[in-house]
């Protein structure tokens, strides 16, 4: 999840994606884009896909902070509306609420009232694991213990945490590599594995980030498609920008081999149902090039749509791009 991503890809770079994948993916794609065209029970179903399709809460974000949504219904949204049967919660929507059974029992029913599985718990706002203090690192692994039993009680497989972003590559590397440690040792015995997001500065080098995960047990990647900026540039009409990018394939590349989730963010799409500004059909080879079979979070953050119709352009995506693939 980055909550302040800037698109700024090229069209160029999805006319290249499509020469890329190889001239074995072309044909699967020309039968998926013939089957959008013909009845709707031919249409590509999540049965057809080589990965599990999941909900990111963060798709819902501007309703959750305005209070027009409650943390709550968020599974039965997922499962009534998008018929997604797999969510991705933030833990900004429940905050305090962490250590409250009677809050994460009802959660937990309304998922099984719904057929919905928890996947996952992303975590911001605890601390810095990858903090060069010894003290403050020690506490900010401490503040995600209580994710780690939320999760292991929700059924999810994994929280997501954040390794540094400001500093020395190497000292923070170092550093975040003791506090992924220290806290992977922990989720362990919950058999919750902890698992970190390229999420802007140093954690956007996929090569940077590929290194510290190699050296924790229990650890791994949820690679997304767009947190990529390495470095902000000055906002325009109130909207921040990207001075310095990161290559957001090369950096799926790294990542993939340790992927635990992945995550695929929109902005914005053409009149085709196309993404602007990530290639999804070679993002998504890439995906399956790593042997990846797990879910896909759907995590929409536009604004050119409304919050609903952008989960449903990016499911239709995935299910397009997918059924090409598999």
């Amino acid at each position: 999840m980055q909550h302040r991503s800037v698109p700024n890809r090229r069209d160029f770079l999805r006319q290249l994606g499509l020469f890329t994948m190889g001239a074995a993916v072309m044909p699967g794609f020309a039968n998926a884009a013939t089957r959008t065209g013909t009845a709707a029970k031919e249409q590509p179903t999540e049965q057809d896909l080589f990965f599990k399709i999941s909900l990111a809460e963060w798709s819902f974000h501007k309703a959750l902070f305005s209070g027009k949504m409650n943390h709550l219904d968020f599974p039965l949204r997922a499962a009534k509306e998008f018929d997604i049967h797999a969510v991705e919660y933030v833990n900004q929507f429940f905050k305090d609420k962490a250590t409250d059974k009677a809050y994460l029992a009802n959660l937990k029913q309304r998922c099984t009232d719904n057929d919905v599985r928890s996947v996952l718990i992303m975590c911001d706002g605890e601390g810095e694991l990858g903090h060069s203090d010894d003290k403050l690192r020690k506490q900010a692994v401490e503040n995600h213990y209580k994710w780690v039993e939320a999760a292991a009680y929700l059924g999810c497989h994994a929280i997501r945490v954040n390794a540094g972003r400001e500093g020395d590559p190497a000292v923070v590397a170092a550093a975040s590599v003791e506090g992924l440690q220290q806290l992977a040792a922990f989720a362990k015995p919950h058999n919750i594995q902890v698992i970190v997001e390229n999420h802007g500065g140093i954690s956007s080098n996929g090569a940077w980030l590929a290194g510290v995960l190699k050296q924790v047990p229990n650890g791994g990647s949820l690679p997304d498609f767009g947190n990529f900026c390495l470095k902000r540039g000055t906002p325009v009409n109130g909207h921040e920008t990207c001075e310095e990018e990161y290559d957001r394939y090369k950096g799926v590349t790294e990542l993939m081999p340790y992927a635990a989730g992945v995550s695929a963010k929109t902005y914005d799409f053409d009149a085709a149902g196309n993404c602007t500004e990530t290639d999804y059909l070679k993002m998504m080879g890439i995906v399956k090039a790593a042997g990846y079979h797990g879910y896909v979070g759907v995590e929409y953050e536009g604004t050119q749509f409304t919050e609903e119709e952008g989960i449903r352009k990016t499911k239709d995506l995935l299910l397009k791009v997918g059924a090409a693939l598999s």
